[in-house]
């Protein structure tokens, strides 16, 4: 997906003097630690330093240490810390080094004299240190010349000293290739700056991520900076290493005067980052209404997609701004445009809760067509997000609730799942259920039933709905046969739940149907391991009711499971598994003389009632105008005489 992941850093506390007992327990490798964090976090954290970082992808995982920050103040340590000598001086100081590692420096803390008269604006000390025949051309170990310090300070004085001094040296780069213009466009010194500009600094020398000092001062939203590096012919379409442009960045801001220069001093409006994103798809990611208008106002194409096809209204959906919807559906922007993986972005909208007002403006404008063609109706993603308001609005906007998933889309689920029914139910959403099932939803269209689903959950009131509204209470699976309804199979350790589908229908009939009758049976461990060999395309052997009840998790229910099933069906005859289990428990004795023909008269007759009476009506047996002890002796009822 063509989006870029926030990864803002996280705010930090700096040290005072009344946060020190907090520190007295630690170790002194903890300490070393905490002094690093300290340094770190003691640089410019202005709201531009975590937004750089924010407009970056996962792709640069480095982008927070790629300018030398230089620590603008230093709190004195923890009384116990060993950075604290017994002259209340540090005995040593975390630096970073221009690949980004850290040393510590062993000697005194303090900045070096001539750093501490340029942080001062001495003007008449630096002169003097010239004078004395001091160097101050020479880089430290990062890089950093005075030259450099003055920029980053904003001392103009000290600049001009310097600059007069060493005229070549105007240009030269710190080990993380940072100019002195680059430095000044940082902290925006705009008089340091302007200056530097006036006697022939390159105003488009970039960092080690190729970031110009143009692209650094649109990124702190510094508009007088912009306007001067406009001015002197800086390069406003340069890219930096994410293939960002200054544009890029002030539209990520809604910086409409820094746009409006940028545009006027040739900024392409068109121009794309290296996944393929145009500022005017920064701004409908973003949510920047203002830039937006203007880039629009500008040319730019509404329906610019990203290098995965994603449009800017897709973008807009997902990221649930509605003012940018409502702006690019006015303009006239196209709201079929799929991306690689085939969504519409009224796909993508039906994924994000409190959606539904992006939704409503989608339905009206989205080809259904281009959503059968998707192979995946918005019904689905709203069923599976349990977004019951945005589920409605669709079913309300006529989308068909049987919509089936494509092949390709239903075999990246395991169950092979195709309707939107199904999401529901495997949520255990019984509101969601219940708006597919009363719009017409057919709970007999997947390969595994919703109703198997809803057993499984042991939830009765989904159950009851889709029986309600016709699933079949004798579903079977077809990639798992059975000689028996899968029903039954899902509900053998919920003797009340079976019991409750044997009184709605439930064929019980075929548990008793064993094809082995009273021959040996196989071994179950022989089966399984011939079932575990070579299919040779063979169709998948048909599990017999005895063998599942025989399985390690039901043998010890099998007695209670086989007297439920006889009280509805008439004479039948046990095979000889079923009659083994009976017999291993003498307890189960009084359900093997149940089984034995003749069955009583009372019980055929009612069997037969209930037959006539039909599967559809013995759910409404109740409300049916027949007797009460007749409705009793239908439903098993045993309490009373009859």
């Amino acid at each position: 997906m063509a989006t870029q992941i926030s990864a803002s850093r996280p705010a930090q506390r700096t040290l005072g003097s009344e946060e020190y007992s907090l520190y007295s327990s630690l170790s002194e490798e903890e300490l070393i630690q905490m002094a690093i964090e300290q340094s770190l976090c003691e640089g410019d954290t202005s709201q531009s330093d975590a937004h750089s970082q924010q407009k970056k992808t996962s792709a640069e995982p480095t982008a927070a240490l790629k300018w030398y920050q230089r620590p603008t103040h230093r709190p004195p340590p923890p009384a116990n810390s060993p950075f604290r000598s017994n002259a209340g001086l540090y005995q040593g100081v975390v630096r970073k080094r221009y690949d980004g590692s850290y040393f510590q420096i062993s000697q005194p803390a303090e900045l070096n004299p001539i750093e501490e008269l340029i942080r001062k604006g001495d003007e008449e000390g630096l002169s003097n240190a010239i004078k004395s025949g001091k160097k101050l051309n020479q880089p430290n170990k990062d890089g950093w010349i005075p030259l450099h310090e003055t920029a980053y300070y904003g001392s103009l004085g000290c600049l001009k000293i310097l600059q007069k001094a060493y005229p070549t040296t105007i240009d030269q780069r710190t080990l993380n290739e940072e100019t002195a213009l680059y430095l000044a466009a940082l902290k925006g010194h705009l008089e340091c700056m302007r200056y530097l500009l006036e006697y022939g600094a390159e105003p488009d020398i970039v960092n080690k991520a190729r970031e110009t000092p143009l692209y650094k001062a649109s990124e702190r939203k510094n508009t007088e900076a912009v306007r001067i590096l406009v001015a002197f012919r800086a390069d406003v379409n340069h890219r930096c290493n994410q293939g960002w442009t200054a544009l890029h960045e002030a539209v990520s801001q809604n910086a409409l005067d820094i746009i409006d220069i940028l545009v006027k001093g040739g900024a392409k409006i068109e121009a794309k980052n290296c996944y393929g994103i145009t500022p005017l798809f920064v701004a409908a990611q973003s949510g920047q209404l203002d830039a937006l208008r203007y880039i629009v106002k500008c040319g730019a194409d509404i329906n610019t997609q990203a290098n995965d096809n994603a449009s800017a209204l897709f973008e807009a959906c997902k990221n649930g701004h509605n003012h940018i919807v409502e702006f690019l559906l006015s303009q006239g922007t196209d709201a079929n445009k799929p991306n690689k993986d085939g969504f519409l972005p009224i796909h993508i909208a039906s994924k994000k809760r409190d959606n539904d007002g992006i939704v409503s403006m989608l339905i009206p404008v989205t080809s259904r067509t281009r959503v059968k063609r998707s192979g995946i109706s918005p019904l689905h993603i709203a069923a599976e997000r349990n977004n019951d308001d945005i589920l409605e609005e669709l079913i309300n906007a006529g989308y068909d609730v049987n919509f089936t998933l494509s092949f390709d889309r239903a075999r990246l689920y395991e169950d092979k799942r195709s309707t939107a029914l199904y999401f529901a139910v495997m949520n255990n959403n019984i509101y969601a259920a219940r708006l597919l099932l009363e719009a017409g939803a057919n709970p007999n269209v997947d390969i595994i039933n919703p109703l198997l689903i809803s057993i499984r959950h042991g939830c009765l009131n989904t159950i009851k709905m889709l029986l309600d509204h016709g699933a079949n209470i004798n579903a079977y699976i077809a990639s798992h046969p059975t000689s028996f309804p899968a029903t039954i199979m899902f509900s053998m350790k919920y003797l009340s739940l079976l019991k409750y589908l044997m009184d709605l229908g439930c064929d019980a009939d075929s548990c008793f149907q064993c094809e082995y009758g009273n021959r040996p049976h196989p071994p179950i461990e022989d089966r399984r391991h011939r079932d575990d060999g070579p299919q040779n395309n063979k169709q998948p052997k048909i599990v017999q009711f005895c063998e599942m009840v025989s399985t390690p998790e039901l043998s010890r229910w099998a007695g209670p499971i086989i007297d439920v099933l006889l009280d509805y069906v008439g004479n039948v005859k046990l095979c000889s598994r079923l009659q083994e289990h009976l017999d291993s428990y003498a307890d189960w004795e009084c359900i093997k003389n149940k089984s034995e023909p003749p069955r009583p008269l009372t019980h055929l007759c009612r069997l037969k009632v209930r037959t006539m009476v039909g599967r559809n009506r013995l759910k409404l047996l109740d409300t049916l105008p027949l007797p009460g002890r007749l409705i009793r002796y239908l439903n098993h009822d045993n309490s009373c005489e009859y």
